[in-house]
């Protein structure tokens, strides 16, 4: 079954791709998106509602009251952990997204260690810490054990957006890290964590992302963030500059294992602990050479991996959502024909360019003009992340992240090109972006045996 009217949470890069995709699909009627903005709204067949808050659990419950909403799909982490899906499931409204109680796979990094371990997910060495003189003793130690080859990484327990994790070349600036954290005064609950520390693994990324329905997990083809702000992976780390999907190094096959021996570990745990996981679930791993490693779970798509992947699925994405918010994903996906675990792709590779803001990811300048996106056409699909609709009529920077450039093409390095000079065409004061987003890709390699991967 489809969903006619289906209403998206939210208002970013990832929001107006979800919005982009569900829109253009047989069968859907209208797309409403709370918040939304400027440019989602200028999508066929997408309303917004900037008047109702992604937060406000109240106001989207009554919106898709008024609406007659059949699906509702969350796209940001902080309504999950607020438990905005938990409001609307109450009201009746099918939801795709995971309740507070599940959606603490990313809200909580020592939560998600917890889980991984009973669940026999393999992740990185590592600990939680509630107090500072333990934290930094480990960190030492684990630098220590390192020899100076990897470092440390400190990752903040809760809600960072994408950018609470710091990694040290060594124990010293592993200690200025966990002193800062620290002391900065927030408050938490006794006993309750505050900080994360673990080696740091060494590999390529992968992030895998599954539709879920609290049991059944069906994968997404998977793709690559590039965190870094510069090329060559260096300066400091941010939600994401750029992504690609498909992963010479990742194969379908090789995904499917990975579905098994993490996801739907993951999901196996969540349940036993009453807290089942409807919604995607994002694996963010790494390819060691000693098997994959899980690095962190978020609990929705990730951003600006969706906006990759999307453009990518040979396959009606509506239907999925509502059967996952149902508890029917695969008796749903065997009707459609889906008999593979991973969703089927077009023929076709995509690239994702990031145009951040002047100071981001520290201090983002905002209201400089954006010029030249009346010149893109369709050599390449735009996704706003961080802009506003000025009053001349022309788009401004509103955010860190302003912009993700795709470009689609028979391989990456097709793909790769499209994007690059599109994103050429786009210019802002200030603007930040990488220029390797693609380049230098690994090869491809053997696919791991269970023993490998735990």
């Amino acid at each position: 079954m489809t969903p006619t009217r289906i209403l998206v949470v939210g208002g970013g890069g990832r929001e107006h791709a979800l919005a982009w995709k569900l829109a253009g699909e047989p069968g859907v009627n209208t797309i409403h998106v709370a918040p939304g903005s400027a440019a989602i709204a200028l999508e066929p067949r997408v309303q917004t509602h900037p008047e109702v808050a992604a937060l406000d659990a109240r106001g989207l419950v009554r919106l898709a009251r008024q609406l007659a909403i059949e699906l509702a799909v969350i796209g940001p982490e902080a309504p999950l952990a607020a438990g905005v899906a938990d409001a609307l499931r109450t009201a009746g409204i099918p939801t795709f997204g995971p309740s507070a109680a599940a959606a603490r796979i990313e809200a909580s990094k020592a939560f998600c260690r917890d889980v991984a371990a009973a669940a026999g997910v393999p992740m990185a060495e590592g600990r939680a810490f509630s107090d500072p003189a333990p934290a930094v003793a480990y960190a030492r130690g684990l630098a220590a054990r390192m020899d100076g080859t990897a470092g440390v990484v400190v990752k903040a327990d809760g809600l960072a957006a994408g950018k609470g994790v710091t990694v040290c070349a060594g124990a010293d600036e592993a200690e200025a890290e966990l002193t800062a954290i620290f002391g900065a005064g927030a408050e938490q609950a006794p006993g309750s964590a505050r900080v994360v520390v673990e080696e740091r693994l060494v590999g390529p990324e992968a992030s895998l992302i599954a539709l879920c329905d609290g049991r059944v997990a069906i994968g997404l083809p998977p793709a690559r963030d590039h965190k870094r702000l510069l090329d060559d992976d260096e300066g400091p780390n941010t939600g994401g500059m750029g992504a690609y999907s498909p992963l010479p190094d990742l194969s379908t096959e090789r995904a499917t294992v990975l579905l098994d021996t993490v996801h739907r570990r993951i999901l196996g745990e969540l349940e036993r602990r009453g807290a089942r996981f409807v919604g995607a679930l994002y694996a963010g791993m790494i390819l060691t050479a000693d098997g994959p490693r899980l690095l962190e779970c978020n609990a929705r798509f990730g951003d600006p991996e969706t906006q990759v992947i999307l453009p990518r699925l040979g396959l009606a994405l509506a239907p999925l959502l509502l059967a996952a918010a149902r508890g029917e994903l695969g008796r749903t996906a065997a009707g459609l024909g889906l008999l593979d675990p991973i969703v089927q792709t077009v023929d076709r590779a995509a690239v994702g360019i990031v145009l951040a803001a002047a100071g981001y990811p520290a201090a983002p300048r905002r209201d400089d003009a954006i010029m030249g996106l009346d010149t893109i056409g369709d050599d390449a699909l735009v996704f706003h992340s961080g802009s506003v609709l000025a009053s001349d009529g022309r788009f401004a920077t509103a955010g860190g992240r302003v912009l993700t450039i795709v470009g689609r093409g028979v391989d990456l390095a097709d793909a790769r090109a499209r994007a690059e000079a599109a994103a050429d065409r786009i210019s802002f004061a200030g603007l930040q972006r990488r220029r390797d987003i693609a380049a230098n890709l690994p090869g491809a390699s053997p696919a791991p045996t269970l023993a490998a991967i735990g």
